[in-house]
């Protein structure tokens, strides 16, 4: 049976692509609603699915996170994933849906729930913003910040993978755009603004038309203002979708015995083992840390070969899928269910039109 994919807000639902995609589960808010009530909600998802990755935005209110992690204690079930991931709400809607698309294939749901690191490094999600004075999420720097007073200006922001910023105008810096074929949702709030359509489509590229959906509710505090056009640029074939995560080498999470792809476990949030010179797996040390022989195909494709093997990555960087560095790695994981392992090594991230290999054939959803 599937995964349930369950979020913490139904501005994370968008309409399916396709009649056949299963919906992600809401969770109501914990304002007003007895905590019975929500360990009654996950208890019916757990009977139907028997397991549950619940998608909850890092920007989500403290006490939707807590009453989270409070259901899954007093049901004492290790059948509850909590993925927390940074992105604005459009990229994290679009997320979910990418999520619930892969739900209906034959991936473990430890291998689902480590899956949305992997995804959301696809995603580039931003925003035209008409001021930028109380946006906090992305770096904005003193000259930007006056420059938003100024009658008339507009910015284009991008909030990942990586944060940039430039004024929307004649002579403007291009924002860095993804190197591979996706389709464009945009959101719209109170601006009135045609660049992602006149400017954004055609500087990355993007074939087809232009998809639109109402603005996430949480949308202008994430934000900081409410005119603002919200846009997602993301990988919309579920072919590619699939050989982009089964391209990645699978590995079982020593604590609760979890697949796992990444550096990570998704459901207990334990960090890969380093292997030991022996072969086998233990803590690491820091010397072994640094030999790049013990970490000679800890990361290779479903294969064990490929562009995928490498050694430990590096910090955090934008992914140039035309020249993905092995060595360049996903960011940590926050399920705030484990410490981090400061030796464990972190996977490379393959590229989404490499995963399909020559031959490869599109995958056929679980009935």
């Amino acid at each position: 049976m599937p995964t349930a994919i369950a979020v913490t807000s139904a501005d994370l639902v968008l309409p399916p692509t396709d009649p056949g995609t299963p919906r992600a589960a809401v969770l109501p808010p914990p304002e007003g609603r007895p905590l019975d009530a929500s360990i009654a909600d996950v208890q019916q998802l757990l009977a139907r699915y028997g397991h549950v990755v619940v998608v909850c935005p890092t920007s989500a209110p403290a006490a939707v996170e807590n009453r989270l992690h409070a259901v899954r204690s007093l049901l004492e079930s290790d059948r509850i994933a909590l993925v927390r991931t940074d992105l604005p709400p459009l990229g994290a809607a679009v997320l979910v849906r990418q999520l619930c698309l892969l739900a209906g294939y034959d991936f473990s749901p430890g291998v689902l729930a480590s899956a949305a690191r992997l995804l959301a490094h696809y995603i580039y999600a931003g925003a035209v913003l008409g001021s930028v004075s109380r946006l906090d999420r992305v770096p904005v720097g003193l000259g930007t910040h006056l420059k938003s007073w100024l009658p008339g200006a507009h910015f284009a922001v991008l909030a990942g993978p990586t944060p940039q910023m430039v004024r929307v105008g004649s002579g403007e810096e291009a924002l860095a755009g993804p190197e591979f074929a996706t389709e464009l949702l945009l959101a719209r709030g109170r601006l009135q603004t045609d660049w992602p359509a006149t400017t954004l489509v055609p500087r990355w590229r993007i074939p087809g038309p232009v998809q639109e959906t109402p603005l996430p509710a949480s949308s202008p505090d994430w934000w900081g203002t409410g005119k603002l056009v919200e846009f997602a640029a993301y990988l919309p074939d579920p072919a590619v979708l699939h050989q982009l995560v089964s391209s990645v080498r699978r590995e079982t999470c020593h604590w609760c015995g979890m697949d796992l792809i990444g550096d990570r476990c998704g459901f207990c949030g334990a960090p890969l083992t380093v292997p030991e010179a022996g072969g086998t797996r233990g803590t690491g040390s820091s010397t072994d840390a640094q030999d790049a022989g013990s970490y000679a195909g800890a990361y290779t494709d479903a294969q064990g070969t490929g562009p995928y093997a490498g050694a430990r990555g590096t910090a955090p960087r934008a992914v140039d899928p035309r020249t993905t560095d092995p060595r360049r790695a996903l960011p940590p994981a926050d399920t705030g269910t484990a410490p981090a392992d400061a030796h464990a090594p972190r996977p490379a991230v393959p590229h989404p039109t490499r995963a399909l290999g020559p031959g490869a054939h599109t995958p056929r959803a679980l009935p």
